[in-house]
């Protein structure tokens, strides 16, 4: 098993009885802390009209995430490029690697972010053909250093150093990041049946770039770590909740977590909700450090990006401080199985 970077993906949960301002004022805080614990990258999701979600203006969350922050990469996980123009996204990022230069990533999906009523609210056309692989070539472009008459140019933007992710839940996003030669990152917290085939796709069809030279892949994983498996499964039921309600057509505010997970489970085993959360390491930090252990083995991802919708925000802390810990005991464990080969 190979030493890797973690990573943090934040919805940045709006929590009943809380408000989206206390949301991003605890994403400010858990990134300062993810900061000082060694994680890579922090990156915010684009959700919209959604109450349990205060990240759907990604790129000013990201902005206040880097401002209050000193060498963490920040970044989107992801844009929905749909949603938006491509030279608009250009400028906003520019703006943010102008301001925060070397820190700033651009994860773009494919999915809307949303249901077909807000995607009309957000006025995009929704009969038009599927442009997604264009509007990355568009984006990609604003990049680049400006060229002599050309017509449109993105300022900030042109010329600065922007890392642009392709981020995915199926084999499409795989192929176009590979096509591409462009590092990719797929949604396995949420979306696991495509994962295997996706990986393969991805890292035998990958095209070297000026962007990389090899594959680089980053899993998604939910990791709820407590100084107990019975406490951290006990965390795992807001996960679990929001996950029924989702499923069923009502999705509202991160729920505090029952008592009685076992109650909870055929609900979520009923609703598809075990399923979509296969990917999911919950437990002691032993029994954690066992489950990414296995799952780095198997998958064998360049980089590792952990979500953890908690309700508690100090036990949310507490659970990324543990991950981090488990992350230098893998890392003391590949570097000792190392010396003794």
């Amino acid at each position: 098993m190979k030493k890797i970077p973690f990573s943090i993906l934040d919805l940045v949960p709006v929590t009943e009885g809380s408000t989206p301002r206390q949301a991003l004022h605890n994403a400010l805080d858990l990134a300062q802390h993810a900061e000082r614990w060694g994680y890579n990258r922090y990156w915010l999701a684009e959700h919209h009209n959604m109450t349990g979600v205060a990240s759907a203006a990604t790129s000013v969350g990201i902005g206040y995430i880097a401002g209050g922050t000193q060498t963490i990469r920040v970044g989107s996980g992801g844009i929905m490029l749909p949603n938006h123009s491509p030279l608009v996204i250009a400028e906003q990022f520019g703006t943010l690697a102008s301001l925060y230069p070397g820190r700033i990533d651009l994860g773009v999906g494919r999915a809307p972010g949303s249901d077909q009523v807000t995607a009309r609210a957000m006025r995009r056309n929704l009969t038009g053909p599927d442009t997604f692989p264009q509007d990355v070539v568009e984006l990609r472009d604003y990049f680049q250093p400006t060229e002599p008459g050309q017509a449109v140019q993105a300022v900030p933007g042109a010329g600065l150093d922007v890392p642009i992710w392709i981020l995915g839940s199926s084999l499409f996003g795989a192929q176009l990041a590979a096509m591409l030669g462009l590092p990719f990152a797929f949604a396995s917290h949420f979306a696991p049946d495509a994962l295997l085939q996706a990986l393969h796709v991805y890292r035998t069809q990958f095209v070297p770039s000026e962007s990389l030279d090899k594959p680089y892949v980053m899993l998604a994983a939910n990791v709820v770590v407590a100084d107990t498996d019975a406490e951290a499964q006990r965390l795992f039921t807001s996960v679990q909740q929001q996950f029924i309600n989702l499923r069923r057509g009502t999705p509202g505010m991160l729920p505090p977590p029952v008592d009685r997970p076992d109650l909870l489970q055929f609900a979520a085993d009923q609703a598809g909700a075990s399923h979509a959360l296969r990917y999911a390491m919950v437990g002691s930090p032993d029994t954690v450090q066992q489950g990414l252990a296995r799952f780095i083995d198997q998958l064998r991802p360049d980089e590792l990006i952990t979500t953890a919708q908690i309700f508690d925000h100090t036990a949310r802390l507490r659970s990324f401080e543990l991950t981090a810990q488990v992350r230098d005991a893998l890392a003391r464990e590949t570097a000792g199985a190392a010396v003794a080969a």
